[in-house]
């Protein structure tokens, strides 16, 4: 997963013609860190979108612009648009986060 630390970096992220993944944490969230024991198998067999990681402490504008809530969570955006968004209270486990990326469309 690929770090995002500036307005720019997210900007340029979000903007391309191939769907990613954004996931909003902070270093304090447990759940956040539960997410990180699970979410290699999922990002390799869900490889056609790049994953990015953005803290939420760290870009606190990002996260209130598209309406993250809680932490953490999975945003899908391409070419500039959030096309799904999973809140955490459905990202506690590895079925609940397949589960949303395999109802996403091609």
């Amino acid at each position: 997963m690929k770090p995002i630390k500036t307005n720019e970096e997210f900007q340029t992220a979000i903007t391309g013609d191939q769907p990613i993944i954004v996931k909003f944490q902070a270093g304090w969230c447990p759940d956040c860190t539960r997410m990180d024991m699970f979410i290699d198998p999922i990002m390799a067999e869900y490889s056609q979108y790049q994953w990015f990681d953005l803290n939420r402490d760290e870009l606190p504008e990002i996260a209130e612009n598209y309406e993250v809530m809680g932490i953490p969570s999975l945003l899908i955006f391409k070419q500039g648009e959030k096309t799904a968004h999973l809140h955490s209270a459905n990202a506690k486990s590895p079925e609940e986060v397949t589960e949303f990326l395999a109802k996403q469309p091609e």
